[in-house]
């Protein structure tokens, strides 16, 4: 049986409904020809989302993505260092003397996965390193996900693949070009590598394009490829990577004075936060619609599950597996 014949058969109720009724909009969003944006928050690309997602930017189910500067880079760190991570299924039980075990050898804990910080952070550093010194000394300045697509289409990391390349939803984004949206990239790891060579005087900030530069760009974008009937907005968790790009409308009919820019034409959340007080990321979609988000009659889901479960089950049911 196929995943989308599974779910039509037993998700009925409640969050389960919600999965399906999320993931036939979507499919319906498609069929009429608009464009889909993925946000990534959490440790997506960590969780391995590559095996789906990648395939769905292949077959053109997603046409831009938001991501945290963590999901950018872990998902190039588990191509390359795969066979070096450690699963840790009772992490619950863990003392803080265990903890800092972990850390000293150079493993660092993101739930029951641990990255390894020799063969994942350093391999990349020294390649990464080069593009960044070259632009400098070219004067080239470039977004962060711009570099991590050089990067990989170089070939140079070829030597360390340790899974598939078929599973990294990034060599699927550069290969296609993807427009990438990375705000706060400078709380990643790499964001902190970088502001460090910074703070040595080995590189300059300016080589770098910021925060701003990449509104501009989702700016123009959306512009452009929105029509009449605006994008779909898809949002894994919450945080940065939802709230930024989810602005981009308001700010384009609002502050830039476009006011024939469409809302953004689908909604669905998969989060696990609670509706309180102030929280965005467990605000109901309806709240969007008082921001300039969301319109009155825009299809609007919540699915109040794990992500790492949910995501990839609707990215399934969408390619027919």
């Amino acid at each position: 049986m196929k995943i989308k014949d599974f779910v039509h058969e037993h998700y009925k109720h409640f969050n389960a409904a919600a999965l399906v009724d999320a993931a036939k909009a979507y499919e319906k969003h498609l069929s009429q020809g608009k464009k889909m944006l993925v946000s990534l928050a959490g440790a997506m690309s960590t969780a391995e989302l590559g095996k789906s997602l990648a395939e769905m930017i292949r077959q053109d189910k997603v046409h831009i993505i938001s991501c945290t500067g963590a999901n950018l880079e872990e998902d190039i760190m588990n191509l390359v260092a795969h066979k070096h991570y450690k699963r840790v299924p009772n992490y619950r039980d863990l003392t803080p003397i265990e903890e800092r075990a972990l850390l000293d050898k150079g493993l660092n804990r993101v739930t029951d996965t641990c990255i390894p910080e020799e063969e994942a952070f350093r391999r990349l550093q020294g390649h990464v390193y080069e593009l960044w010194k070259e632009a400098e000394i070219n004067g080239e300045r470039l977004l962060p996900h711009e570099f991590m697509y050089k990067l990989l289409l170089s070939g140079v990391l070829e030597q360390y693949y340790q899974i598939p390349p078929e599973n990294s939803w990034m060599i699927a984004a550069a290969e296609k070009k993807l427009p990438l949206v990375v705000p706060g990239w400078e709380d990643s790891t790499l964001g902190n590598i970088f502001a460090s060579y910074c703070i040595k005087k080995e590189l300059s900030p300016n080589t770098m394009k910021n925060g701003i530069e990449y509104m501009m760009e989702l700016a123009n974008y959306y512009s452009n490829e929105a029509g009449k009937e605006g994008i779909g907005f898809f949002q894994i968790g919450g945080g940065i990577a939802g709230d930024f790009p989810i602005c981009v409308v308001p700010m384009l009919y609002q502050d830039l004075e476009k006011t024939n820019t469409p809302f953004w034409s689908y909604f669905c959340q998969i989060s696990d936060s609670t509706t309180s007080y102030g929280s965005y990321s467990g605000a109901v979609p309806n709240e969007k619609i008082t921001w300039g988000k969301l319109d009155v009659d825009t299809p609007k889901f919540i699915i109040e599950s794990d992500a790492t479960i949910v995501a990839p089950l609707i990215f399934a049911y969408l390619l027919n597996w």
